[in-house]
């Protein structure tokens, strides 16, 4: 089984995410001996199909911050914007850094993508490409990220593309599917 979103389950610092290794072409985090984390940007032989991996998304519920709970008043704060129904995270426990992608992690994923000759059967990302999001939502900004794996979706030669951050389950057009609470066999 293959999660595509807000799983979370590696977020909690280097050593908890479980050592790193070469699986079936890519590199993942062992996070359990049956439980890998597929790392952002590598191309996987699973199945007699090879996967494309980016996984990353920036966080849509933050505009009113991100605190830091070794900060003096973050108690104080914290309990302030829970009676304002603020949207906010809080560092280490609901938002980390590493959501988005770091530049090295773009560069590993095209020169994995360069080695694949921009082929691969699907491709696995939390996110979707900018002009997916947008057809999902049409008020939808675009980061980095999304504007990275439209450069992907025009670019690289793929049968399905499966991602699962937008918390809905919906079949966009015949290579797009957003997954949410439901499981997709991939054959």
């Amino acid at each position: 089984m293959i999660i595509c979103g807000d799983h979370g389950g590696v977020w909690a610092g280097e050593q908890a995410d479980g050592h790193k290794q070469d699986w079936h072409g890519g590199r993942v985090h062992v996070v359990r001996p049956h439980i890998l984390h597929l790392m952002r940007g590598q191309v996987f032989e699973i199945g007699g199909l090879t996967w494309f991996t980016m996984g990353g998304a920036a966080s849509h519920d933050i505009e009113d911050g991100i605190l830091d709970p070794a900060a003096p008043d973050f108690e104080r704060r914290y309990w302030a914007l829970r009676r304002m129904n603020a949207r906010f995270r809080v560092l280490g426990r609901s938002w980390w850094p590493g959501e988005m992608p770091r530049e090295a992690e773009y560069a590993e994923a095209e020169a994995n993508l360069e080695r694949a000759g921009w082929c691969v059967d699907c491709v696995l990302t939390h996110c979707a490409p900018t002009s997916i999001a947008q057809r999902m939502n049409r008020h939808y900004q675009p980061d980095k990220l999304t504007d990275f794996l439209e450069t992907i979706k025009e670019r690289c030669q793929f049968s399905r593309w499966f991602c699962g951050h937008y918390h809905v389950n919906q079949v966009i057009d015949e290579r797009f599917v957003i997954q949410w609470e439901q499981i997709s066999q991939v054959e």
